[in-house]
């Protein structure tokens, strides 16, 4: 299991991997606002746990297995901030589905999930929520 640090980089690693064709330890330095040495040193971790392959100087290249938890990574987040933004909550989204993410296990994101597209798929109930806490916060 991967520290909440670890799975930041892995994240963002699989964003650039989507539109870049090279990711570099510069990009991935500059995104998450740390220094060089410590991305090289997260990679290095990424790849003795065989997430990605990196080489010093090199770019860096996600496995089958870094894919596919980088893809269940940033869909994870996705779900969150739809989850605060369906609560309506009154917050930073992006920094409070951060602030979640590494803490709930799948199961529990996925019941998040399914309680989300509940509400899109029903807008007679997610509306009957709204007016719900409207009322609450009078």
């Amino acid at each position: 299991m991967l520290s909440p640090s670890l799975e930041d980089y892995l994240e963002e690693i699989y964003r650039f991997s989507l539109t870049n064709d090279v990711v570099r330890v510069s990009d991935i330095a500059a995104c998450l606002n740390v220094s060089l040495p410590s991305v090289t040193n997260a990679l290095r971790k990424l790849s003795r746990e065989k997430y990605l392959t990196y080489k010093k100087y090199r770019e860096v290249v996600l496995t089958a297995e870094g894919k596919k938890l980088g893809r269940f990574l940033v869909e994870r987040n996705r779900i969150l901030r739809d989850f605060l933004r369906v609560l309506g909550s009154d917050c930073n989204i992006a920094a409070e589905a951060e602030a979640m993410e590494h803490y709930l296990t799948r199961p529990t994101i996925q019941s998040v999930e399914h309680l989300v597209n509940f509400m899109y798929e029903n807008p007679e109930c997610y509306e009957k929520f709204c007016d719900y806490t409207k009322e609450k916060k009078k």
